[in-house]
């Protein structure tokens, strides 16, 4: 197999537990985007994926895996009064305060400077919008490094869409075959494989269960916790640090 030479991270439910993170932000947005109306909050959680009652977000769903301008659209189809731009506004702000509670899957500092050490580059590509991804990163202690991240807003397009990771091969000189994308959602699995990414994989601290990512995923593991001992196994680290 071809040596990689990037990692390409999603953001929520891969670097940041989805359900300890973002359920909260989810109730918060909806009870915005409804205006105080109970039954309309609900149904705007229902239609984003979002289980009112257990507080789980179905895989592959709304809040899982669309940016915020597609979100703010079907809440607007929905009855959410509000204009579109105005919403979307609103509720990029609302993910972007929400950052401050992140809850990380594992020490990401630490694991980045190991991958970064072993001669890989890494960033990340996130379906929120680019200050909501930086604001997020830096609450988990990711501040202190310098890295590719683009979201939605970013000009590259959006997932599954091949944009943003052809925009971090673009910035750190590399070929999409090179380049791993790893993810919780099929939106990522399928980003990877329209780029040509050399491997897709999945992983178990988000929306998609074990099922969905293996239908498409080259792998599945638990979470990046679990990142390096695949890396070990299939023996794709760089020539370097082989």
């Amino acid at each position: 197999m071809t040596k990689l030479k990037g990692v390409l991270f999603d953001k929520d439910g891969t670097l940041i537990d989805y359900a300890r993170t973002w359920v909260p932000i989810n109730i918060r947005a909806a009870e915005h985007a409804a205006s105080g109306d109970a039954d309309l909050q609900a149904r705007l959680l229902t239609l984003g994926g979002h289980d009112p009652e257990t507080h789980t977000v179905a895989g592959g769903s709304l809040l899982a895996a669309a940016h915020t301008g597609e979100i703010a659209e079907a809440w607007v189809e929905a009855g959410a009064p509000h204009e579109h731009a105005t919403l979307v506004d609103a509720l990029d702000a609302i993910f972007t305060e929400g950052a401050k509670g992140s809850v990380a899957v594992t020490d990401l500092s630490a694991l980045f400077r190991r991958l970064m050490e072993r001669g890989l580059a890494v960033g990340v590509a996130t379906s929120d919008s680019a200050a909501g991804a930086r604001a997020t990163l830096k609450s988990v202690g990711l501040d202190g490094h310098t890295f590719f991240v683009a979201g939605y807003d970013s000009g590259h397009g959006g997932k599954p869409q091949p944009g943003m990771v052809h925009a971090f091969c673009r910035a750190n000189d590399l070929k999409p075959s090179e380049v791993a994308v790893v993810g919780d959602n099929l939106h990522d699995i399928r980003m990877g494989r329209a780029a040509g990414c050399a491997l897709c994989i999945g992983v178990l601290t988000g929306t998609a269960s074990q099922e969905e990512l293996a239908a498409e995923a080259d792998h599945v593991i638990g979470g990046i916790d679990q990142l390096e001992a695949l890396f070990d196994q299939l023996g794709v680290w760089p020539e370097a640090a082989a």
